[in-house]
């Protein structure tokens, strides 16, 4: 049995014991103090010669006066739980079996009905203590009452009828004695059983909020109220519960999409379930997906009623129904996890016919560039040009085909974004000579951080400004790199802007699909890659059209969730 384990039941039993003998001694003291009141009524009456025995008059007045103050004492004593539980009960009820056997002989030698205080000291003292002590205390107050008697046959020429009595009260100390230690035997066993089973039911309740804590996926308990009785961290985080403790509250006040939903749920299930006990053993998670309106996010929800299955076979019954355990899923983030795993099998497949393609293209381009050191005609010249440009083109297509591919190992690292962007813009305006007129950089002040891969945030950006440089008029200010924040979505936005013509409304849908282009120069994967990218980093790119009357042109906004 375990340490702790011994140590709480130990404690247990130790503060049952003072309770116990905190009782016993307030009756102690109320029955000194009726006795120390009749023994004063009894001798200003003048009928003390009549009920006490002449010669041990003053022996009982004192006896019942030191009683009454060891009863006050023992009383405080024990209300301070001191001196340690197993000398205290010891102490205690050897003073009362002394006390109560003097005051028996003190009183015509034990005919009167003193002596049934020692059945009850007695009864007292084996539920306090152990059993062997138990009897000792019955073997002690038999001995004292069989001493007592002696005495008074000896001295006072009693006969031997007047050991009947204090047998018979013997006889009655070691019967209490017995059934009262095998009544407290049971108790403590009993108490020893609801010890273990209460430390096995908080070690299972520890063990499942390690588990519920642990999961991927969010959990929430209601009970038939829809009140919130318990969720885990992972729920705090898809639900934003982090504000406060929601535990206690209404699920409705958390969110209303999830209560409508289990409510509809509830309603639904009633009733397709009301008339089909036999096959709701195993009922359907009936998963719901819902987007909040206070994340961005997309959430699945599986619900699983709670229910007395001693009650009834029917989880859904109305007197059944005990709550229900709502399993939260970020779908976003599995369905990032699915994409993944099928991109890294395409890559590796893209990987190999690029290799395959290459060989080939290597050698075009060798025999091409050896045929250029000839004289050829002009005509043969321009042939010869377009073989060049084609396998140039070919080379760029494959090359952007392995970076794609190489989307999935994300290094992501903390950045601070105006820094980046900073450094960037400067880059940028270097490397493709854009005079710094034309292009406009408007950042926030404030650092704001994100997790992102640099290289791949570098790629983006490059990809989205020069597509924008390439279509806008190259006049003052006609492209645009813009940061914003937003704090309700608590999301970062990096926007894109030129002024060219637009895209027409026919082709937008088809932007960001691969080898799509309306340049014959392009290889349309500029804006694919630049979206597949975003995507391996939990970013979102959107477009917008600029349709107005003033003016046109296009916008890319990069959405990223700050850190």
């Amino acid at each position: 049995m375990p340490n702790d384990l011994m140590n709480n039941i130990s404690d247990h039993l130790t503060a049952t014991r003072w309770r116990t003998l905190k009782l016993y001694n307030i009756y102690r003291l109320l029955i000194t103090l009726l006795l120390l009141i009749t023994q004063g009524l009894i001798v200003t009456s003048g009928w003390q010669h009549t009920l006490i025995a002449h010669l041990f008059i003053d022996t009982f007045s004192t006896l019942v006066s030191s009683y009454f103050i060891f009863s006050v004492i023992a009383t405080i004593f024990t209300w301070q739980e001191t001196p340690d539980i197993h000398l205290s009960v010891p102490l205690q009820i050897i003073t009362d079996i002394v006390f109560i056997v003097l005051l028996m002989h003190a009183q015509e030698g034990g005919q009167g009905s003193i002596g049934l205080l020692l059945i009850i000291a007695i009864a007292s003292a084996s539920l306090i203590s152990d059993g062997r002590l138990a009897l000792f205390y019955a073997a002690l107050a038999s001995i004292g009452m069989l001493l007592a008697q002696t005495y008074r046959v000896w001295f006072f020429a009693g006969t031997a009828e007047s050991y009947t009595p204090a047998v018979l009260l013997s006889l009655g100390c070691f019967a209490t004695a017995w059934l009262a230690y095998s009544l407290a035997k049971r108790t403590k066993e009993s108490e020893l059983l609801a010890s273990q089973r209460g430390l096995d039911v908080q070690n299972m309740a520890q063990i499942n909020a390690l588990i519920t804590h642990e999961m991927q996926d969010g959990v929430l308990v209601v009970n038939p109220d829809f009140v919130i009785k318990h969720y885990n961290t992972q729920a705090e985080k898809l639900l934003g519960l982090e504000a406060k403790n929601w535990q206690g509250d209404v699920l409705n006040n958390v969110s209303p999409e999830i209560n409508q939903l289990l409510q509809d749920w509830l309603d639904e299930t009633k009733l397709t379930k009301a008339y089909a006990p036999s096959e709701v053993a195993s009922p359907s998670f009936m998963p719901n997906f819902i987007k909040l309106s206070t994340q961005s996010r997309e959430l699945r929800l599986r619900f699983l009623p709670i229910a007395d299955n001693q009650k009834s076979v029917n989880p859904y019954s109305n007197n059944n129904y005990q709550g229900a355990v709502i399993f939260i899923e970020d779908w976003s983030q599995m369905q990032t996890q699915a994409h993944q795993v099928k991109l890294a099998a395409l890559g590796r497949l893209t990987a190999n016919i690029a290799h395959e393609i290459r060989n080939p293209l290597s050698a075009i381009s060798h025999a091409n560039q050896l045929l250029q050191e000839e004289e050829f005609n002009p005509a043969s010249k321009r042939m010869l040009q377009i073989i060049a440009d084609n396998v140039q083109r070919v080379d760029q297509i494959i090359k952007d085909v392995l970076e794609l591919n190489r989307r999935d190992r994300t290094n992501q690292e903390p950045i601070v974004l105006e820094n980046f962007i900073l450094d960037f813009y400067t880059q940028f305006c270097a490397v493709e000579k854009i005079p710094a007129t034309c292009f406009k950089l408007t950042l926030i002040n404030a650092e704001t951080t994100v997790s992102f891969d640099r290289r791949h945030l570098n790629q983006i950006l490059w990809n989205l400004c020069k597509n924008g440089w390439r279509h806008c008029k190259k006049l003052e200010n006609s492209l645009e790199l813009s940061l914003n924040l937003t704090d309700k979505t608590k999301a970062i936005h990096i926007k894109i802007e030129d002024d060219g013509d637009g895209v027409p409304e026919s082709i937008r849908n088809h932007l960001f699909e691969p080898f799509f282009t309306t340049e014959k120069s392009g290889t349309g994967l500029g804006l694919y890659i630049a979206r597949e990218l975003a995507d391996a980093n939990g970013a979102k790119l959107e477009f917008e059209a600029v349709d107005s009357a003033i003016s046109s042109g296009s916008i890319f906004t990069v959405h990223i969730n700050k850190v």
